[in-house]
């Protein structure tokens, strides 16, 4: 239970050492620091777009175009085919597949896209896994610190597994999609093939192809005129 396959296609990520020997999916949240530390190789072999920030402990693989106004601080490891748009803001230890698309006004800190992830504009990805070809609609939020900043726990229905983590967002699994202004808080997995439709607020464990709506009463009122 919670194994990285369970969620993810490692056929889907240059980097699947970051998963081996791993009880929890999770765990790989821990090694994303100590394995750009010893395997990153600093390069720019995609396009640059006006004058983009990119400091000198950021890979970035062929094919990928980085636009101007995008801030890539890193450690960073990015992939091939990847569209880093103007405003996109890459923090500390941030790996990337292929054809990943990194959005305008959108926050990345200690995660791990796979490829073909779309997060596309307004988000917050921090100390989160996203599999392949999951997809974050506008304003999306993993939130990964707890209000008591506390360590979070993965809240099942057999008890909550500790984490060992103070910081920890969100397992999103492959082809999941979240809706427009979700947020997800610390400590959730989201199974495959998940739909969680927008406005959600969410902690938990989603299981593999489920649904997640949220029903709201609307009232139309009669506008006074005066």
């Amino acid at each position: 239970m919670f194994a990285p396959a369970d969620y993810l296609d490692l056929e889907h990520t240059a980097h699947p050492k970051l998963f081996e020997n791993q009880n929890y999916v999770w765990d790989a949240l821990k090694q994303i620091a100590s394995y750009l530390q010893f395997r990153l190789k600093p390069a720019i072999l995609g396009e640059v777009m006006g004058k983009p920030f990119i400091s000198n402990h950021v890979f970035i693989g062929k094919g990928t175009i980085v636009e101007q106004g995008a801030f890539l601080k890193g450690p960073a490891w990015i992939g091939e085919n990847c569209r880093i748009r103007s405003g996109c803001y890459v923090r500390e230890n941030v790996i990337v597949g292929n054809g990943v698309v990194m959005g305008n006004s959108c926050e990345f800190k200690n995660c791990i896209l796979f490829d073909e992830v779309q997060v596309p504009h307004f988000n917050y990805v921090g100390d989160s896994i996203l599999g392949h070809h999951a997809h974050l609609g506008a304003g999306v939020i993993l939130s990964n610190v707890k209000l008591d900043h506390g360590e979070v726990a993965v809240i099942t229905p057999d008890g909550d597994i500790p984490t060992g983590l103070r910081k920890f967002g969100a397992i999103v699994g492959d082809r999941t999609e979240i809706g427009c202004n979700a947020v997800i808080n610390p400590g959730s997995v989201i199974g495959r093939d998940c739909m969680i439709y927008p406005g959600v607020n969410f902690r938990g464990v989603l299981s593999h192809g489920s649904m997640l709506k949220l029903r709201q009463e609307l009232q139309l009122i009669e506008k006074r005129k005066t």
